[in-house]
């Protein structure tokens, strides 16, 4: 992931401080569990509460929940949320290529509107497909 610096046993104002002065530097990460982590969460650009024991704060905080105490399973909810994504632009762009494309030719009386709907049904059941593949583990 690339972490080359970690802060340890800071107080709440201090990892805000912190969080604050590594923004400059780049993408900042803030993974915490407590109240005490939730204003240097707030201040991070990605914040990730850790466990299903994490305070109602820090979970409100976060963008992410890691429900276990697992900081290994980090880089393959990156690895999830890159293809959620690139699936959801793929899923966007299918769907606005097939309607400009219904819509051109019926104005042009290509098919009748039962055609039309079949047609919309059955690339709606494609972009279905194409999000369940989501589901898919990718082992890394």
């Amino acid at each position: 992931m690339g972490i080359d610096q970690v802060h340890a046993a800071l107080l709440p104002d201090g990892k805000t401080s912190q969080v604050q002065a590594l923004r400059q530097h780049g993408t900042i990460a803030m993974v915490g569990d407590g109240v005490n982590d939730a204003p240097a969460m707030a201040n991070a650009h990605v914040a990730i509460a850790m466990g299903a024991a994490s305070t109602d704060v820090a979970l409100e905080t976060a963008d992410v929940a890691l429900m276990a105490d697992d900081l290994t399973r980090l880089p393959a909810a990156i690895r999830l949320a890159r293809r959620a994504r690139a699936n959801i632009t793929q899923n966007i762009v299918l769907s606005l290529a097939v309607i400009t494309a219904l819509v051109a030719a019926a104005m042009a009386g290509a098919f009748n509107l039962t055609q039309g709907i079949i047609l919309n049904e059955g690339t709606a059941l494609l972009i279905i497909a194409n999000g369940l593949r989501l589901l898919r583990r990718k082992e890394a």
